[in-house]
């Protein structure tokens, strides 16, 4: 980037309607690459705001019975308040009816009809109110907009035209010269196909048709059609036509992100404007897809327009986590799920399951298993490093590997390998604590029980810096329970790059999970009342019935991790993945397996079994092991049979 500064841009949202999660995701994206950036050491600009004119605005202000002025700020303030909501660090919220928007727009149609690029003539054309653009019949599908489901109007009337036929080489001359203009390549490629079919196109409306937008400068008899002022936004946030430093300081390094339905006005129609107007176009247009919501099209018809702020409480609810780590679980959910450009789905379970699985347990619990252990042993202060073994280094090297790579993940919008690599990290630290088994080495080498914690806190740390782009409040929490002095927000992403920059003496602050698991309601255990009996091998058995035992959930399980539970004698704290869920479980193993002979077992598990806490684990079913003269074999399974599958 120019003189690192970075200048990131959303589409500024209609208020013709609530804010909803697809909202949210753009905002979300947005923000992971200002955070970044600012990490990086660039100085960032990150501007969002609010369409406010057009027709879809009016006609939706007249329904609700209001002034358009007092619909248009009511819902202006509901797009302003994702801010604060979403951890959103935004530089600028800009109003299109604000007059520093008004003034960008007069000087850019006043440099554009300097340059003979306005004409007017009276035309019929069909008109989509979704869009607010005007759309041919190869655009529709069975007579009726794809995007909206909903049938365009006609339109007859006098308007002033751009030219944008004539801007057909400049723009091919843009997108040849620079094949990262429109990202990712498929959405650079469909732009491309279109230059060469360009035609002129409508750019205002006579006042008596709609009222409701900003005077043609010279002729009030027209107001200036929506997309003409809309984009205009992206250089009168940052002093076009009025604070020319400012302006030429922040627009080369400007980046635009919007969703795949706009794409052709970003790629072809603003550009086209910006070099009428004699302005270099924006250095770059992101595009991204579409949000389903449990595999739907996110609709008011179908009633599962989903508010990010509702779905973070219930998250709350669920879990007693803090409302804002339950924003941020959404922010990462979102990122780690929808690889960048493509459509992605919403649901419940799944947000649940990454909460679980990468949040609580291998993010959150290898802070809450590792700080005990410094408080107790250490007297709750960082022990010192020792010198370095082999199974130190390759935690080492991964770590540093990692964090040498996050940027060129980010500058690919690759978020979701981004976050899949932090993970490699955690994952790797995970291994190591479990390999080295602190809470045994304290015992009989205290010094090396200290080296693998000082390691293991020292791996939290780099990926703590790393996710703080995705996970802005979690991150601090986790920051301040490690008692560093540094603040998270002055961190660079040097400071990850560098290994044993946590200082040993450090007074940690142990707390309560940042994330909680979220328990699943168990099923009932099955009554038996009159229970019929059986004789077997002299022995006593209670039968049940066919539908009783329908109410076992028995599947198969692998076991990730394995760790004896410290101060007991036979207890093993083991992590069981059942198939798109990771379970804690307690159980007694010792002697009769070791913690390390048990990862990658595919076993039985009881599922639904009520769960309890054994000495300060919560334990969430049972494995299924058979016992003998004093002998004990876990159940295995025969085949590679898949995670979770179901035993009936």
């Amino acid at each position: 980037m120019t003189d690192n500064r970075y200048y990131i841009t959303t589409a500024i949202d209609y208020v013709n309607a609530s804010p909803h999660i697809g909202h949210a995701y753009e905002k979300i994206i947005a923000d992971v690459l200002a955070r970044f950036h600012r990490l990086r050491g660039y100085e960032v600009y990150f501007l969002t705001g609010t369409d406010e004119h057009g027709q879809k605005n009016a006609t939706t202000a007249a329904t609700a019975g209001k002034p358009v002025r007092q619909f248009v700020d009511d819902n202006a303030a509901l797009f302003k308040a994702l801010a604060p909501l979403l951890h959103l660090s935004i530089d600028d919220f800009i109003r299109t009816t604000e007059p520093r928007h008004a003034k960008g727009v007069k000087t850019i149609w006043e440099r554009v009809a300097a340059a003979g690029d306005f004409y007017k003539k009276n035309y019929k054309a069909l008109y989509c109110v979704g869009h607010e653009a005007f759309v041919t019949k190869s655009d529709l599908v069975d007579g009726k907009c794809p995007v909206h489901d909903s049938e365009p109007i006609v339109i007859e009337e006098e308007n002033y035209f751009f030219r944008l036929s004539k801007y057909r080489q400049h723009l091919r001359r843009l997108f040849e010269g620079r094949p990262d203009f429109v990202v990712p390549a498929s959405r650079y490629g469909e732009m491309l196909n279109l230059i060469d079919s360009l035609e002129d196109i409508s750019v205002s409306r006579p006042v008596e048709k709609l009222s409701w937008g900003i005077p043609v400068p010279g002729d009030p008899s027209h107001v200036i059609y929506v997309w003409f002022d809309a984009l205009t936004n992206y250089i009168s946030a940052i002093g076009f036509g009025d604070q020319e430093e400012s302006f030429g300081r922040w627009w080369r390094v400007s980046h635009h992100l919007i969703g795949k339905d706009i794409n052709r006005f970003h790629s072809l129609l603003w550009p086209a404007m910006l070099i009428s107007a004699g302005v270099e176009p924006p250095r770059q247009v992101l595009v991204h897809g579409f949000i389903t919501v449990e595999g739907q099209k996110i609709s008011k018809t179908l009633g599962n327009v989903i508010d990010p702020a509702q779905v973070a409480k219930e998250l709350a609810a669920a879990s007693g986590a803090d409302l804002d780590v339950c924003v941020d679980a959404i922010r990462y959910f979102l990122l780690r799920e929808i690889p960048f450009g493509e459509d992605g789905d919403f649901s419940r379970s799944a947000l649940i399951h990454r909460f679980n699985a990468d949040l609580a347990n291998d993010y959150g619990n290898l802070l809450n298993r590792t700080l005990p252990q410094v408080e107790r042993h250490f007297g709750g202060e960082i022990p010192a490093r020792d010198e370095e073994r082999g199974s130190d280094a390759t935690l080492r090297e991964t770590a540093l590997n990692v964090a040498a790579s996050i940027a060129s993940y980010v500058d690919r919008l690759d978020f979701k390998g981004a976050t899949e690599e932090i993970w490699r990290l955690l994952s790797a630290a995970n291994k190591y604590i479990d390999t080295e088994a602190p809470w045994s080495a304290v015992r009989t080498d205290p010094k090396r029980a200290g080296a693998v914690l000082y390691n293991t806190l020292e791996a939290v740390r780099i990926a703590t810096i790393l996710l703080s782009s995705w996970l802005p409040v979690a991150t601090q929490k986790v920051w301040e329970q490690l008692g560093i002095a540094a603040p998270l927000s002055e961190q660079r992403i040097e400071d990850a790059t560098q290994w044993g920059r946590l200082k040993p003496l450090t007074r940690v602050k142990p707390g309560a999970p940042i994330f909680p698991r979220i328990e699943s309601k168990p099923v009932a255990a099955p009554a038996a009342a009159a229970p019929a009996t059986s004789h077997s091998g002299g022995q006593r058995v209670d039968t049940i019935n066919i539908d009783e035992f329908k109410k076992l959930d028995i599947r198969v399980g692998e076991i990730t991790s394995a760790t004896r539970v410290p101060g007991t004698d036979k207890l093993i704290e083991v992590q069981v993945d059942i198939g798109g869920e990771v379970r804690t479980l307690a159980t007694g193993l010792v002697p009769f397996y070791r913690p390390q002979d048990l990862v990658g077992k595919r076993i039985i598990v009881l599922t639904n079994l009520e769960p309890r806490r054994v000495r300060g684990v919560q334990s969430q079913g049972m494995l299924l092991a058979a016992e003998w003269d004093g002998n004990v074999a876990l159940l295995t399974v025969e085949k590679d049979a898949p995670k979770g599958a179901k035993i009936s």
